[in-house]
């Protein structure tokens, strides 16, 4: 299927290939697993639970969704400058994050056939909606005069390897914090027409929920390891992807702010807004989430972006490479610091509301 995303476009893309960008803490990362340690995952806890998201993600909500009209089909010339240098970022980082996923799934899918049927489908329904995503952001790419080579994306990025319980963690809130990154832009150009400079943000609505199912998938795979849920471990792992994944977030967000004010949103109250309904939203899942509402949180989140832009301008420098290393130590220091006084902040137990929630 990975050909099947690329080399449908190739004969029209292949002659305006970017290259991607480089790999930095930041770039979206390609994962790989311990394929049997998923297939022998007891779900016998969740099977009802199981089965409804399974009827969800078979139901295939948006398998007539992803269509271009006929708004594409005029010149983007118009978008130029710093807005159409900040779109294609955010379209490049989009898609590669799309296909990323896709092919986590597809091979879980592919190893767990035999020995494991329906998560193998599963995994099998998740890829294909990711397929869908970055064939559709890859063909906006185009609309620009670029676009990505999947194939060769597959070949020579490097692959980061997780265990089944930290790719648990990080699918579900990479899932459930991108369906608050596309509903709260949906809802505000909704209120503001005429900041929709281009039709993609049309498909935010529904593209979202692809995303909301997806985590309510992993949201039925973490529930059904009590190891990840209910031990004092898991409620230090779980503090620490929130931590992770919300302060990769906030660095991303700040450091593309000029993305943002072209669709006139405010990049910090976005990223606030985005950590704290992903946080509640954890909630139904998590063993424990964080207190974002904490009158040191958001700051010292802004200051590891603050710190994070410094290494961005001390890399980009002329500067010979090992006065780069002795400048960048004090930002580095900085952004540590900040993250452990951050990890070390009061928790909330999520289980003790695990009555209340649905």
């Amino acid at each position: 299927m990975v050909n099947s995303i690329a080399s449908s476009e190739q004969a029209t893309l292949r002659p305006k290939i970017k290259p991607p960008v480089q790999e930095t803490l930041l770039t979206p990362r390609f994962y790989t697993t311990d394929f049997d340690g998923v297939a022998q995952m007891d779900l016998s806890g969740q099977a009802a639970e199981l089965e409804a998201v399974m009827t969800e993600l078979r139901t295939d909500y948006n398998r007539y969704h992803f269509v271009r009209n006929q708004e594409f089909k005029q010149s983007w010339d118009h978008i130029d400058g710093e807005t159409r240098r900040a779109f294609i970022d955010f379209l490049e980082r989009s898609c590669t994050s799309e296909f990323s996923g896709f092919l986590l799934f597809k091979e879980l899918s592919h190893r767990l056939k035999d020995s494991n049927p329906l998560l193998s489908e599963a995994f099998n329904l998740l890829a294909r909606d990711e397929a869908r995503h970055a064939g559709f952001l890859n063909k906006a790419m185009a609309d620009f005069g670029l676009s990505l080579d999947l194939t060769s994306l597959t070949k020579k990025r490097s692959y980061t390897f997780f265990p089944p319980e930290w790719v648990i963690y990080t699918v579900y809130l990479s899932e459930k914090i991108g369906y608050w990154r596309y509903i709260l832009v949906h809802y505000h150009l909704k209120q503001h027409p005429e900041n929709r400079f281009y039709p993609l943000f049309n498909y935010f609505e529904n593209w979202c929920q692809d995303e909301n199912r997806h985590g309510d998938f992993f949201k039925v795979l973490l529930r059904s390891q009590p190891n990840l849920w209910n031990n004092w471990k898991a409620r230090l792992w779980a503090r620490f992807f929130l931590l992770t994944v919300f302060a990769t977030h906030t660095l991303t967000v700040l450091e593309r702010s000029d993305f943002y004010e072209s669709i006139g949103i405010d990049a910090h109250e976005y990223n606030q807004q985005v950590i704290q309904n992903t946080n509640e939203t954890a909630k139904s899942a998590f063993p424990s989430i964080l207190d974002t509402n904490h009158p040191e949180f958001f700051p010292r989140l802004e200051q590891c972006a603050i710190a994070n832009q410094k290494l961005t301008e001390i890399a980009s420098s002329k500067t010979f490479a090992f006065v780069k290393w002795f400048q960048k130590l004090p930002w580095i220091a900085v952004i540590v610091w900040q993250m452990l006084r951050l990890y070390l902040l009061p928790s909330i137990n999520a289980e003790s509301f695990r009555n209340t929630i649905n």
